[in-house]
């Protein structure tokens, strides 16, 4: 009886310890969230805009050799940057992505994936981990950006993937990410990057006349790179708002579930104190009785 109580005692030591951590990283993953959702608040509108720019110039615009990077071409190599995080105790966040690329990829690029042009760039240590593991095509180039997270870091990567369409190594470059909504929801989306995609022209609207100053081909030169970089690091500040909101809201629901689970422990507890005492109570009876008899 008396290795009972202690198992049970020791248990719930055990789980207080566990609560406490939990406890710290809801508190830090909150004070993080909060820096995370500023940027990107922030970032979103004018990355919105910059989009709905550039697919308006590329559906409004003929021919041009700055046009390549809205080049259709038949699809033979494909690329997909899977955007993860670096550490775990996040809930189904990590594995929500990777299963919306694993299932892009034999959706859309089954041909490709027979054919071994089926290519993964991991932003994040989980996603490269777990794309490795199933045996895809993974670069590690770009994982860590999470350690030095800002724009230059994002942009090499941007630039790289850029580089890569125009050399005709890719024929597609599609984004695998989460886009924040709050701190208990995420959207996980698999969006195109490359060839840039135009607007669906509406049925009886007027096609937008631009003036281009300077001439058309030097400024769209000029912009598509830099709203293209713009992009890869919103889908980039999602998916790291999206992190802190889904760690914080699992060890929100792991601190209430050891709550539950203390409850449950030292209501075991008590009835092996009580049947200890009444087993010792009886022992001292009988002893009594014994001695009078």
């Amino acid at each position: 009886m008396a290795g009972q109580l202690k198992e049970v005692r020791n248990r719930i030591k055990s789980v207080q310890s566990t609560q406490q951590i939990t406890k710290a990283m809801k508190m830090v993953s909150a004070a993080k969230l909060r820096r995370a959702q500023d940027a990107i608040i922030q970032m979103r509108p004018y990355a919105k805009k910059l989009q709905e720019l550039l697919s308006n110039i590329v559906s409004n615009t003929e021919g041009g050799s700055a046009i390549k990077l809205a080049e259709v071409r038949p699809i033979e190599k494909v690329l997909l940057i899977v955007i993860t995080s670096d550490r775990g105790l996040c809930g189904a966040y990590n594995s929500n992505i990777i299963k919306l690329a694993k299932q892009t990829i034999h959706d859309k690029y089954a041909a490709q994936l027979k054919k071994g042009n089926v290519f993964i760039w991991n932003i994040g240590k989980k996603g490269f981990e777990s794309m490795s593991k199933a045996g895809f095509n993974t670069n590690d180039a770009y994982k860590d950006i999470f350690h030095h997270l800002n724009f230059e870091t994002v942009q090499k990567a941007a630039k790289s993937a850029i580089k890569a369409f125009e050399n005709k190594e890719f024929d597609v470059i599609e984004i695998v990410y989460s886009e924040f909504k709050n701190a208990a929801t995420q959207r996980f989306v698999a969006e195109q990057f490359l060839p840039i995609p135009k607007t669906t022209s509406v049925k009886g609207a007027k096609k937008s006349d631009f003036i281009f100053e300077p001439e058309k081909d030097i400024l769209i030169a000029e912009l598509m790179p830099k709203i293209l970089n713009t992009q890869l690091f919103k889908a980039v500040l999602d998916c790291n708002a999206s992190e802190h909101g889904a760690r914080m809201t699992a060890m929100d629901k792991a601190s209430e579930n050891a709550n539950e689970l203390l409850k449950s422990l030292k209501i075991s507890y008590n009835r092996a104190r009580q049947a200890a005492i009444t087993t010792e109570l009886t022992e001292i009876v009988s002893g009594a009785a014994a001695l009078q008899g």
